[in-house]
């Protein structure tokens, strides 16, 4: 299905038995729950967690907008919500993300979702009052009133209104703003908008990890050094607008994989569905990995802000300034993709794949699950025969859009990895 770039490529794969190492956890991952609690979280409609997750992206992507740095707090603050409800109506078999609500353990699941997820959304999204409302007062009316629903109500909105008190002042959306320097390997703004955007997604507070800067990776090839000039001459020659060497199908994993509508969204709920998850099931799988991403993506960016590194197009332009003989200047190279508006190092898009799919691998027990999912911006729809071979792709297709050096995935995908493995091992673990 997948083209590789072979030249100095990770394989990923190589990573799985230390992931699946930390599974004195995996066996109890997906199992279903005690017989009382399991009939609390099941029914025969549709799995409200993924309906409502699905709502979520309407609201976050569909109408906001949001770009992926603020997707990702979105994500985050709504599924943490709707664990916190569905694990206090199973009676808690897992450590609550921030508390568990009262819970008899007879509320509506369905109710209890709903509530979580509007009330969330409706704090982050005010101007979508109207159209949330309606969204939520009709998934209120398939459940037959009675003190089950009202109390599943109660139990959301309790976890809703935890959610967004404990992410106030969290330093979103800042006045941070990215160090711009004119010395050889110092970040300044690329073309062709010369944009300056998300530094404050470094300085936010995160959800797991105890602080931002928790996680060091090396520093980045110096410019002198061969292994620069390799990560240079590759993007250079694989990554221009105008590659005569790469592939039609490395053309378009590049473009379907920097399409801001995430297909990870659809992956998450897809294989909610294909590996039957019940309803608690399903919301801690989508807390674990949206959580999880988040902080991924907040340790990302407070690394980028420390080495505040350029980006191939300025390095590939300003190629006669590096000191090393082994590079050429191009005043005239573009990439593929138009380069984000923050430093280079590490890869964010790497940092956050590494993080979903060390997690996907943990909490399956299993690498090989095939999976897919669909892109706009490419038209088309990818195949994955498992999580390793995606992560493998996303490495390769970041240096094909000529916007990331392959040290910086690399190293990305490794931070991403330090995340999640800190995230499993103080969170979400059974309490029985």
């Amino acid at each position: 299905m997948t083209s590789r770039n072979q030249t100095r490529r990770t394989s990923w794969s190589r990573i799985i038995p230390a992931t699946l190492a930390l599974g004195a956890l995996v066996a109890s991952t997906v199992t279903f729950p005690a017989p009382s609690a399991a009939a609390a979280i099941s029914g025969t409609g549709p799995n409200p967690v993924v309906t409502w997750d699905l709502n979520a992206q309407t609201a976050i992507w569909d109408v906001a907008a949001q770009q992926p740095n603020e997707q990702v707090r979105s994500f985050a603050m709504v599924s943490g919500a709707v664990y916190d409800a569905v694990n206090a109506i199973a009676g808690t078999p897992y450590q609550p993300y921030l508390a568990a609500p009262r819970s008899s353990g007879t509320e509506s699941t369905d109710a209890a979702v709903a509530a979580a997820a509007h009330g969330v959304l409706a704090a982050l999204f005010p101007d979508q009052q109207e159209r949330l409302r309606a969204q939520y007062d009709a998934a209120l009316a398939v459940i037959p009133d009675g003190r089950s629903k009202q109390g599943g109500i109660t139990i959301g909105a309790r976890a809703a209104a935890a959610m967004v008190a404990a992410r106030q002042d969290d330093g979103a959306f800042g006045d941070q703003q990215w160090r711009n320097g004119t010395r050889p390997g110092q970040w300044r703004p690329t073309p062709p908008l010369f944009l300056s955007d998300g530094a404050w997604t470094g300085h936010m507070r995160p959800f797991l990890i105890p602080r931002a800067s928790m996680f060091r990776i090396p520093e980045p090839p110096r410019l002198t050094s061969s292994a620069y000039a390799r990560d240079l001459n590759e993007v250079k020659e694989v990554g221009s607008a105008t590659s005569t060497v790469r592939t039609r199908d490395q053309t378009e994993a590049a473009i379907w994989w920097h399409d801001r509508r995430s297909a990870s969204w659809e992956i998450k709920r897809q294989l909610a569905t294909t590996q039957r998850l019940n309803a608690l099931q399903t919301a801690r799988f989508f807390a674990m990995t949206d959580l999880i991403v988040a902080d991924s993506g907040v340790a990302c960016f407070s690394q980028k802000d420390f080495w505040s590194y350029w980006r191939p197009v300025t390095a590939i332009q300003l190629a006669d300034t590096d000191g090393n003989p082994r590079t050429a200047a191009d005043p005239g190279w573009q990439s593929l993709l138009v380069t984000p508006p923050f430093p280079e190092y590490p890869s964010g898009h790497a940092c956050g794949t590494g993080a979903r799919m060390s997690l996907y691998r943990y909490f399956f027990g299993r690498d090989d699950i095939a999976f897919s999912g669909s892109s706009v911006a490419s038209g088309t729809t990818r195949q994955f025969t498992s999580f390793s071979q995606a992560l493998d792709e996303l490495i390769g297709a970041r240096i094909w859009g000529g916007v990331h050096f392959r040290t910086a995935d690399d190293e990305g995908a490794k931070l991403g990895e330090e995340v999640y493995r800190y995230a499993v091992r103080h969170h979400f673990r059974p309490l029985r």
